[in-house]
């Protein structure tokens, strides 16, 4: 399953989608929350032991908590996120330690610079930048 970030829009049209929030799998949500934190800057916004709430900038996500059982497993998805100026965010991502520098992609078949990461649940993401 594929989950692009959309932008918080704030439109005075009423039927107006105002954004989306992907919510990923853990099987961890403590160490989960730490490791985003560490790995792509994303801080606590709010939880419990189920579920929870990350921020950075205005992108939010939320985690789930399964067990990782038959009857309770965990679905990673990849999420994309587009930024402009990808080499500030590559940058950033080396100092966290989270990807080298070799994980960029330039002028991809789809009109893309981007590089990509898992997280502990095998959750994907993708920081892109369009290639004009």
């Amino acid at each position: 399953m594929e989950c692009i970030i959309s932008y918080h829009l704030i439109v005075a049209d009423t039927h107006s989608i105002l954004g989306i929030i992907p919510v990923l799998d853990s099987s961890n949500l403590e160490r989960d929350l730490q490791w985003h934190k560490k790995h792509t800057g994303f801080e606590y916004l709010f939880g419990d032991d189920m579920y929870a709430g990350i921020r950075r900038d205005q992108w939010e996500l939320h985690l789930q908590f399964h067990y990782g059982t038959k009857d309770d497993p965990i679905h990673p998805s990849v999420t994309k996120i587009f930024v402009n100026d990808i080499e500030i965010y590559l940058e950033e991502f080396v100092r966290r330690e989270t990807v080298n520098y070799e994980k960029l992609r330039r002028n991809t078949p789809w009109k893309t610079h981007e590089f990509g990461f898992y997280d502990l649940n095998g959750n994907a993401f993708f920081i892109v930048e369009d290639a004009y």
